[in-house]
């Protein structure tokens, strides 16, 4: 059970900025066990402390998941010296450590995990667990008749083992849906090459049993639901 400086639990908390919370110290609105603290230097338990801020009790959630549309031009990762990155969109300093869970392609959009549950990334990533992701794809090219078949079959893209079976659903001529159960590197835009398709626009529409809001535009996020929490 480690100390934390009240200040920083306060701000962690989302009540305020630094200079917010030295402000609502000064002016007696943070009360540590029933007591009225006037400075932000002093060490807490965050675990069995009570601290109440305007009468009301200051919780830091340990855990947070946001769901990200991510829109094109972004890099999933926490820091990158050339693009911006997915962490960039999402507006949360009182979760310092957020990550995306797994990545998109810098041109791919769609949904996109980002928490810092490093257990639950884990599980949501393993190859043992066999996570669907479904892609919306549109392309250049003719896929032969029988593509459906072959997806489902694997897919050789120039791996040491072709592909695990994958599920095509064709909208068009130049569309379909794509369901996957891996993560290789580009792994979608390959299994249409391995056809002589050119996937020209790529959109993640589902990862396990989470879907892509439709309300939400490019860039945008909200936090998971407590079912969507619950279901994953």
């Amino acid at each position: 059970m480690s100390q934390l400086r009240l200040d920083k639990f306060l701000a962690d908390a989302g009540i305020g900025s630094r200079s917010q919370v030295k402000q609502y110290l000064k002016t007696g609105q943070i009360t540590v066990n029933g007591t009225v603290i006037k400075t932000g230097n002093i060490k807490i338990l965050p675990d069995t402390d009570l601290i109440l801020y305007q009468g009301n009790p200051v919780v830091r959630e340990p855990h947070v998941y946001y769901m990200l549309n991510k829109p094109a031009g972004y890099v999933s990762a926490v820091k990158d010296d050339r693009f911006p990155t997915v962490i960039s969109l999402i507006n949360d300093p009182s979760h310092p450590d957020l990550f995306p869970v797994g990545r998109l392609d810098k041109d791919t959009e769609g949904l996109l995990l980002i928490t810092n549950d490093g257990a639950l990334a884990h599980r949501l990533l393993s190859p043992k667990k066999h996570v669907d992701k479904t892609y919306y794809t549109e392309f250049r090219g003719n896929l032969p008749e029988d593509a459906a078949t072959q997806f489902q079959q694997g897919i050789d893209i120039g791996d040491k083992k072709p592909t695990m079976p994958a599920l095509l659903q064709t909208l068009s001529e130049s569309s379909a849906l794509l369901t996957i159960q891996e993560g290789r590197f580009h792994q979608v835009k390959r299994m249409f090459q391995a056809f002589n398709c050119e996937v020209t626009y790529l959109k993640r529409i589902r990862m396990g049993i989470l879907q892509l809001d439709d309300t939400l535009p490019p860039g945008a996020s909200r936090l998971l639901t407590p079912e969507e929490l619950a279901a994953l």
